[in-house]
């Protein structure tokens, strides 16, 4: 027997867009005109296909998705990527029977919870006590099912303080923390997650990655899992899909795919300055340029916690320049604190002759944490003044793809994280 419980073959949904033509406004007696001319051709010719509009309009016809083909195995846990628009929400409700094709086919082997929206299938007069039977009963489970995983749901979503209070009065992470555990504990064969889980805490969050991560290689369950988080994906999933404008763009490992779509950023034209442009100007010297690179010195903006983080500079010296130091200070963006300052006059002399230099900064592998940082430019002649001082600055984030830790992300202590060197003497071996 195939182990393919998902069997997607030439998928595409197709939504029709009306739009206002130039009629700034419908007299409600237009709208009863048209509505009686409208009715009086249907008296008249029961069997002619005639409509009239209320307004003048013009259809138009987006797909959503377009000729979408892939498997899934069992116990897959497979991530899907892309930017807003691409169709992954419409994928997800389309495997969910949310709504229909307009083409292709979707084969489906066992059942399916879905946790696409914040209470979806939560009534809202309800408690979560009833909620937790009426979610289960649509998911397909008996009443004795619900009964025995009942005492987990609620030790799970947290809520046992506000177990018989009508949802409607749920915040909305409480609404989140609820129908998660539903979806997860009644034993769906698939399970497909959307980026709901955004409104949980990050401490919520990193139970409900690991729960996923339970159901799939424990229980031999099936995860679809869609975010925008791409060191949850890249640490979720084994294999992962990315979509473009409703189309498969690239699927293979997580990693990879992640790593594709990074880089997909990393070359986006929005990051560059116009050409030609100086970031900052000086009498003895001007700025060229300031941008995160990578090895080759191209453009970069996404990095893992195992890259390289270079930082490449540029500058034209107008005029001999003695004592010019040339350097950046690297913060964190979340607290704005400084990590470290480094400038290059250790490297070069002091004594620069005119024309034009770039130098590139880098910072080692496995040092820094996942994070978002900023590295603003240091630029003056030593002990006399500041040429440039941080008003040149560039923003870079690190991310976790392929660190210490698979599943969570790593929240040790501290501002780095250095991969350092243990090596046990003879006398400590054990």
């Amino acid at each position: 027997m195939s182990d393919t419980v998902i069997k997607v073959e030439n998928l595409g949904k197709k939504y029709v867009i009306r739009h206002q033509q130039n009629q700034r406004y419908t007299a409600l007696r237009d709208v009863l005109t048209n509505k009686a001319i409208s009715l009086g051709k249907k008296l008249l010719h029961p069997f002619a296909l005639c409509s009239m509009p209320f307004a003048d309009s013009s259809r138009e016809e987006f797909w959503a998705l377009k000729d979408v083909s892939f498997e899934v195995k069992q116990g897959d846990r497979i991530g899907i990527i892309g930017r807003n628009g691409a169709g992954k929400t419409t994928l997800l409700k389309l495997l969910s029977r949310i709504t229909e094709p307009t083409t292709g086919r979707i084969a489906i082997k066992g059942r399916v919870a879905s946790l696409l929206e914040v209470g979806t299938g939560f009534h809202p007069e309800l408690t979560g006590r009833e909620n937790i039977f009426l979610n289960g009963a649509i998911l397909g489970m008996t009443k004795n099912e619900i009964k025995r995983k009942f005492d987990e749901i609620v030790e799970f979503a947290e809520i046992e303080k506000f177990l018989d209070t009508p949802v409607k009065r749920y915040s909305s992470g409480m609404y989140v923390r609820l129908a998660f555990a539903v979806a997860a504990h009644l034993e769906p064969e698939i399970l497909l997650v959307d980026e709901v889980l955004a409104v949980g805490d990050a401490a919520f969050q990193k139970k409900c990655l690991g729960k996923m991560e339970n159901v799939s290689t424990r229980e031999g369950r099936t995860v679809l899992f869609v975010s925008h988080n791409m060191p949850s994906i890249g640490n979720l999933c084994g294999q992962a899909i990315q979509l473009s404008d409703g189309k498969v763009s690239i699927t293979g490992r997580a990693i990879d795919v992640v790593h594709h779509y990074m880089a997909e950023f990393n070359g986006d034209e929005e990051f560059l300055p116009p050409s030609g442009s100086l970031l900052a100007q000086d009498e003895e010297l001007d700025v060229t340029l300031f941008h995160g690179c990578d090895a080759q010195g191209l453009r970069k903006k996404f990095f893992t916690t195992s890259d390289k983080v270079s930082f490449k500079i540029g500058y034209r010296l107008k005029q001999h320049l003695q004592g010019l130091r040339v350097g950046l200070d690297f913060l964190s963006v979340s607290d704005g604190e400084v990590i470290f300052r480094s400038f290059d006059d250790d490297m070069i002399p002091r004594q620069r002759a005119p024309g034009p230099k770039e130098v590139i900064c880098s910072i080692p592998s496995h040092l820094l944490k996942p994070g978002v940082y900023l590295a603003r430019l240091q630029i003056g002649v030593h002990n006399v003044r500041w040429i440039v001082n941080g008003s040149v600055s560039e923003k870079i984030t690190v991310e976790l793809i392929d660190g210490v830790n698979k599943l969570y992300g790593d929240y040790r202590p501290g501002k780095i994280m250095p991969r350092t060197e243990w090596i046990y003497l003879e006398s400590g071996r054990v």
